[in-house]
């Protein structure tokens, strides 16, 4: 399915700030299952200084400051790319029991070696609560790639979606322990339950296209960027990706923006600014169908 995707970032300060410096990872990349034809990042007002590069695990960075007075910033992304087909899997992941000897074989520390999303990351730690809620929802599955699947179920089916229970900050053993949260904390829940089995998981943000109701017409702006989580299921079947805020599988509506070990790796904006007051900001974005 090929898309082109249209992003609007805006960020107002009621004191205008003398200093900001920002991160960001808003381009998609191609990979695997995608492929990107164009991208053009655009910022208003310009920016002092601007360095585009690629983060440790792949990801596209544009490192931003300025160093006058501004109140107002814009970030605007037009990128075309296709998300890949993918027919039916079989399964040939291994039994949870036997991952262990394939992952004893991962010495390539490459970018997407397993090895980098199995230990606790910066935002993702060992919890108790998260470990035994884990244990009990993957009880019965046959393969790894059977406990991925029936992990991100059981989370889909506790968790409540809440936009106003969370933010960024929220460490996910909180969330958890108030069932309520955002695809963020959805994603780094089940992250920490897979990690507690053995499993390698990563982060990944993109971009989700969402379907209008029957009957009713698309609406500019209201997609959404989104998060869902990459999950290493042995040799012979590689990464796979589950969005537990969903319960499916990662396909044809989802483009890849970046991946890290938590929230931390693949923030879309992060930064420092100075300024004597508060902030606003409002985000629209459009995924657009082409087939």
């Amino acid at each position: 399915m090929r898309y082109d995707i249209r992003l609007s970032i805006e960020y107002t300060y009621q004191a205008a700030s003398d200093h900001v410096r920002n991160i960001l990872r808003l381009q998609p990349v191609s990979g695997p299952r995608q492929r990107v034809t164009a991208s053009l990042l655009t910022i208003e007002p310009l920016p002092d200084e601007r360095r585009d590069g690629v983060d440790f695990f792949g990801n596209p960075t544009t490192s931003v400051a300025w160093h006058r007075p501004i109140d107002q910033i814009t970030f605007q992304l037009r990128a075309s790319a296709e998300r890949l087909a993918q027919g039916e899997e079989v399964d040939l992941s291994p039994a949870l029991s036997d991952l262990v000897d394939d992952l004893a074989l991962q010495t390539d520390l490459w970018p997407g070696s397993p090895q980098h999303f199995l230990g606790a990351s910066p935002r993702i730690g060992h919890d108790a609560a998260i470990t035994a809620f884990t244990q009990a929802a993957i009880a019965g599955a046959a393969t790894t790639r059977g406990a991925v699947e029936a992990l991100g179920r059981a989370i889909h089916a506790e968790m409540t979606y809440d936009a106003d229970a969370t933010d960024v900050m929220t460490p996910p053993e909180v969330a958890f322990a108030e069932r309520h949260g955002v695809c963020q904390d959805f994603a780094q829940i089940m992250i920490g339950g897979l990690r507690a089995l053995g499993i390698p998981a990563s982060y990944v943000s993109g971009f989700l296209r969402t379907l209008p109701p029957p009957g009713q017409p698309r609406l500019e702006g209201v997609d959404a960027m989104h998060a869902w989580v990459g999950a290493w299921c042995g040799a012979a079947h590689g990464w796979v990706e589950y969005d537990p805020t969903n319960a499916q599988w990662a396909g044809e509506d989802y483009i890849t923006v970046a991946v890290g070990r938590d929230y931390s790796d693949a923030a879309p904006v992060r930064g420092a600014i100075r300024t004597a007051g508060g902030q606003d900001s409002s985000q629209a974005v459009d995924v657009i169908p082409l087939d």
